[in-house]
């Protein structure tokens, strides 16, 4: 498997996404459209 520029923007995106999850003060709706994004990245990466 080749390891190709999107893969490692992907990478980042999920990365940030899941530091975000761990602040304080996130509203619950700020919470669920994080963790839907990273489900999405996820799905695109294959690794659900």
């Amino acid at each position: 498997m080749e390891y190709t520029c999107a893969d490692y923007r992907f990478e980042m995106i999920l990365l940030n996404l899941k530091r975000r999850l761990q602040h304080q003060g996130l509203s619950e709706e700020e919470r669920e459209h994080i963790l839907l994004q990273i489900k999405k990245i996820e799905a695109k990466m294959g690794l659900e």
